[in-house]
């Protein structure tokens, strides 16, 4: 019998109950896989809360890697056995196995182990389109990066200085500032104790950044905003500290003519070519050791209330992967 992760009912990370589940054979256009690793994201928060609506009951989780065990009729370039990874999908990845749509499979090289593969999927991805399609970056420029020693901030920060580019990051602790400085963060700010946007103004003779990432929300958008040069472009891609409330227009004009795109994965991903395009890249930087793909948190698929608990008290740094 397989088992997954459900809930029946919004709230703390208690609704989360372990499961046993029956997985029927695949239909049209959709494969059975068996996980091997399961990926941990903060994303998975928002649909445990009801952030994010999902009908209920419902599985959680939307990243994980495995082997193909059953494949359905009017599914090509796919078959059984083959190794896969994923994200983005259907909620159900917080389970030994399921049957799934094949178009949100990526072919998973034999150089990624599994665990990997779970744990930077989504990041990695995320990481990709932040770098490689948001804004035409250059060797030279300067960004401003906030959570900088977590999941997408170490893979944003190696791949960005292997591209030249100079990161200036934030975190809340000393520890955390040397983890993203030992993964290629060129300044780091800890913002229990400076000013984000002072600082940044320092950083830059008075400049400010062309480009600010900010995952975390209502809590860093001011300062975001205020680090930003003339014409600058936020990139809020993630609500860590909850939603961003409406920004003003003529703020933005106020302070410089500013831009501000909320981005999210799905739609950087939707097309398949450029998916394949995003995780060729990605998997052959990790495969040639540019980036490295630290699992500083592993836990039991059953444990996923205690994973959630400790991703809330943003108490994890990295990754963190469920093994299956």
């Amino acid at each position: 019998m397989a088992h997954a992760i459900r809930f029946h009912r919004t709230g703390g990370p208690e609704v989360l109950e372990w499961e046993s589940v029956e997985v029927g054979a695949p239909g049209p256009g959709e494969i059975r896989i068996r996980h091997e690793a399961v990926g941990l994201n903060f994303a998975d928060t928002y649909f445990r809360t009801g952030m994010y609506p999902a009908r209920l009951p419902a599985g959680m989780g939307v990243e994980a890697a495995g082997v193909i065990e059953a494949v359905g009729s009017e599914v090509t370039g796919f078959q059984e056995g083959d190794r896969v990874t994923y994200t983005g999908s259907p909620l159900g990845a917080y389970s030994t196995e399921r049957v799934m749509p094949a178009e949100h499979l990526i072919a998973l090289p034999d150089e990624i182990p599994f665990d990997t593969a779970a744990a930077m999927t989504m990041r990695g991805l995320t990481t990709s389109y932040l770098l490689r399609r948001i804004h035409p970056l250059e060797a030279g420029d300067t960004v401003l990066l906030h959570a900088a020693a977590g999941g997408v901030g170490l893979i944003f920060c190696q791949w960005a200085k292997h591209l030249g580019i100079n990161v200036i990051g934030t975190v809340s602790s000393d520890a955390k500032a040397e983890v993203a400085r030992s993964h290629g963060c060129g300044e780091v700010i800890v913002y229990t104790r400076e000013n984000v946007a002072e600082r940044v103004r320092e950083l830059t003779d008075g400049a400010g950044v062309p480009v600010v990432y900010d995952s975390i929300g209502e809590s860093t958008y001011r300062s975001s905003l205020d680090s930003l040069a003339r014409r600058g472009l936020l990139v809020a891609f993630g609500t860590a500290s909850g939603p961003i409330p409406p920004i003003s227009a003529m703020d933005l004009a106020v302070k410089g003519s500013l831009f501000v795109t909320r981005p999210a994965l799905a739609d950087y991903i939707a097309d398949p070519a450029e998916r394949t395009e995003l995780a060729n890249e990605l998997f052959g930087h990790v495969a040639a050791g540019r980036i490295e793909i630290e699992i500083n948190q592993r836990y039991k698929l059953d444990e996923a209330e205690q994973a959630h608990r400790d991703l809330e008290a943003g108490i994890s740094v990295g990754s963190s992967v469920f093994s299956v």
